[in-house]
């Protein structure tokens, strides 16, 4: 979330080319759809920025709820979309493979709104514990804080790696923190209430019922065909994508040992990549794992836990 006006549209056009550098077809489909969402919001908006970002006073006090929905998609200029799309594309190729694409996108779905009402909760905590009544007037804008949840849970499946912030070495589980703190040396402009509503709400799904409340949801709306997909969810999201084949010996899902989130990035893209490759149908599954260098053993023992769950 941030607070700036929209400048020169540089930011846009590096944009761009990131994508077209990565290729289309090595990006994930949510991930894809939801990048070019706030791409098409950024160059034609809802409503002018004031009219789509959240306050206690905008939202809370005049009901005005659609910028519960609105908010999280605009940004305030072309430079706030870049560095929230790049690490938009690393999170969501990584994630999305992970969790599946029906699971991400419900995930983006709850994050999206539920970033939003936990920083108007904040931002009320903080009015009555400072009484100063300009908290409930800050307005703020962007996917930062989705990110921010993202980063959380991207970090509950890699807490043993090591990641690199300003040149110092942070373990995962703590660079969401550190990031936090940094952002706002560097770029006060930022919103520090956003982003830390966005942690909050990934320790909610990664600690807390956040995740169990999304699978009962999940469970209660589908129907009859989905809902024995559903039952096969298992701790990483989404069921389709086989969880045995985290475990075996060649995975290629612990990126971050001691890369910045740009290396990670390619890292990624290149796994995306190989793994493109090695499909003669042309089409690559958005899964981890390369069934390729699996043994007979391995290939056994993961259709077995296929069926068992």
């Amino acid at each position: 979330m941030y607070s700036r006006r929209r400048g020169v549209n540089l930011g846009l056009f590096l944009l761009l080319s990131k994508l077209f550098q990565v290729g289309f077809d090595n990006i994930p489909p949510v991930t894809l759809v939801t990048m070019a969402l706030n791409i098409v919001l950024f160059l034609s908006p809802i409503k002018p920025l004031f009219d789509v970002c959240i306050s206690v006073h905008e939202t809370w006090n005049r009901k005005d709820w659609k910028r519960l929905f609105y908010s999280p998609f605009h940004h305030a200029d072309d430079w706030h979309l870049y560095f929230n799309m790049v690490s938009m594309l690393y999170k969501g190729i990584r994630l999305e493979q992970r969790l599946g694409s029906r699971w991400f996108a419900y995930l983006l779905s709850v994050f999206s709104l539920m970033t939003g009402v936990v920083y108007l909760l904040l931002e009320m905590l903080l009015t009555e514990l400072m009484s100063d009544h300009s908290y409930k007037m800050q307005c703020a804008v962007g996917f930062s804080g989705v990110l921010f949840a993202l980063k959380v849970v991207n970090s509950y499946y890699n807490p043993g790696s090591i990641t690199y912030l300003m040149g110092i070495p942070v373990r995962n589980q703590y660079a969401c923190w550190a990031e936090l703190v940094v952002i706002h040396l560097v770029a006060p402009g930022t919103s520090f209430v956003g982003h830390l509503s966005g942690i909050l709400v990934g320790l909610m799904y990664t600690k807390g019922p956040l995740k169990d409340l999304m699978k009962m949801c999940a469970e209660g709306v589908s129907s009859s065909n989905y809902t024995r997909q559903q039952t096969r969810f298992s701790s990483q999201g989404y069921s389709g994508y086989n969880a045995s084949s985290y475990h075996t010996p060649n995975n290629r899902t612990n990126y971050t040992g001691g890369m910045t989130d740009e290396e990670q990035l390619e890292e990624a893209i290149h796994a995306s990549l190989n793994d493109y490759g090695a499909h003669s149908n042309g089409r690559r599954p958005y899964t981890f794992g390369r069934p390729g260098q699996l043994s007979a053993e391995e290939m056994r023992q993961q259709r077995l836990n296929r069926f068992a769950r």
